[in-house]
């Protein structure tokens, strides 16, 4: 893009928008932005050199822009109100205005892509595909959707000595993916979700067909053989010999997994792979991400080291602690099926352990439409703290609260109670492990929980 010189983004600590605000940033342009309140990744971005607004004000606009218009790019998050007034003043004011996956689709159409779609999963999947291509000689940009521990960013751009590759999470909310242009994809799961958007589950998995269509050859698209809809494409899983491909695993911890990907295709077997982080799910993740990255060129010894070296992701199965008196896991976990995979497997990995959770519901509308189903995940742990729903963009659904979720889970030690006293309700129980689960702002209470069990 050679126009424009400016860009401001309006909700630039937005884990998408912030990527995005990064890549601009690192090609020289004069980047801007707003958000609502400051952050751990909004205060990073001031310290690279962006400069943000954390007040709704036109004042706030910076002269440049101001005097710029022709020059000028605004891009924006459907998670920003309509009544923003700076996103009203550049609309009064016919500035050129786009959505974040827009932008995201003329930036990654210039490359060859790799996308990564799936209602859970994409997150691992994408960082998993980064690091893979850290290890080989592409020249490679990632735009991802947390923040990997491996590149230490949500952005990452590597040169090398191939035609420029990229790396996209496929976003289906507001059905942004369509923006895109992939060359190859993985679709990680079609569970319906996001149906204030859609409406219902069929719109959602036609949503995903449209998306899988996008791709001018179907032997580039790798779907996980659980899914709910048929996509085409080659399918693969850890654990259904069904699939096109899937693992079989010599050897398994805490820590790992040593494995093979077997195949009912005819072809040789990818043999001695080692996946640096535990779980079944992060194994059919990785699974994909390694079917994709050969497809694309990338040599097996690359994939090899990408796997073996990934250390994961910030909030998703991210250990804070692991000491003799207490393992604290921080993850992202806001569906059921992410409960699920989430402590299905840490119930697998210490099955003689109390496991006890702290979890933020996300949003009233996904409250909502899967009531039963996090009742009945969450009835699988032994203890469980559930702190008020996390609004986001939405305003408050009458009947659907934490408590009402409480109603219908069958653990007598479970409590509804604010996040400022979590700290203290801790201290009356027996923790042997504890999870943080969500996609709000439960973040917050890492930090504190990490200094309050780290000594």
């Amino acid at each position: 893009m050679d126009k424009p010189k400016y860009i401001y983004f309006l909700g630039i600590g937005g884990i998408g928008m912030s990527a995005l605000a990064r890549y601009f940033h690192n090609a020289a342009y004069i980047v801007h932005g707003y958000d609502k309140t400051p952050s751990p990744l909004t205060n990073t971005l001031e310290k690279e050199g962006i400069e943000i607004s954390f007040v709704d004000a036109v004042s706030e606009i910076s002269k440049e822009f101001l005097e710029n218009k022709d020059n000028t790019l605004v891009v924006y998050t459907p998670a920003i109100s309509k009544d923003n007034k700076i996103l009203n003043y550049f609309r009064d004011n016919r500035y050129s205005i786009k959505k974040r996956a827009e932008v995201l689709g003329i930036v990654t159409a210039q490359t060859e892509n790799l996308s990564v779609a799936g209602t859970h999963g994409k997150t691992t999947t994408s960082c998993i595909v980064a690091t893979i291509l850290q290890y080989s000689e592409k020249q490679f940009s990632a735009f991802l959707g947390g923040i990997s521990t491996n590149l230490r960013s949500n952005y990452f751009y590597h040169d090398g000595d191939s035609e420029h590759l990229s790396i996209a999470e496929a976003d289906e909310f507001d059905r942004s993916f369509l923006h895109l242009k992939p060359n190859y994809a993985v679709v990680t799961s079609t569970d319906a979700d996001h149906l204030d958007i859609y409406g219902k589950k069929e719109e959602l998995e036609r949503s995903y067909r449209d998306f899988c269509n996008l791709l001018a050859e179907e032997d580039n698209l790798f779907s996980a053989y659980g899914n709910s809809i048929m996509l085409g494409g080659t399918t693969y899983s850890s654990t259904d010999k069904n699939a096109d491909y899937h693992a079989i695993i010599k050897n398994q911890s805490g820590k790992g997994t040593h494995f093979s990907i077997s195949n009912n295709l005819g072809k040789e077997s990818i043999n001695d792979l080692y996946l640096n982080i535990p779980g079944m799910h992060n194994l059919e993740n990785a699974i994909g991400a390694t079917l994709m990255t050969l497809k694309a060129g990338v040599s097996l010894d690359a994939v090899r080291n990408g796997l073996a070296n990934f250390k994961g992701i910030k909030r998703r199965f991210e250990y804070v602690l692991e000491n003799e008196n207490i393992i604290y896991i921080d993850d992202y976990a806001h569906h059921p099926s992410e409960l699920r995979a989430i402590i299905s497997s840490v119930r697998e990995l210490y099955p003689n352990k109390n496991i006890t959770a702290v979890f933020q519901p996300h949003l009233f509308s996904r409250t909502q439409d899967f009531m039963d189903d996090f009742a009945a995940e969450l009835s699988k742990l032994d203890d469980l703290l559930l702190v008020p729903i996390y609004p986001a963009r939405e305003q408050p659904i009458a009947g659907v609260t934490s408590e009402s979720i409480l109603k219908k889970i069958t653990l007598s030690s479970a409590v509804c109670l604010k996040k400022e006293v979590v700290l203290d309700e801790l201290k009356k129980r027996n923790i042997e492990v504890l999870l943080t689960l969500g996609a709000g702002d439960i973040d917050r209470l890492v930090l504190p929980i990490k200094e309050q069990y780290g000594n």
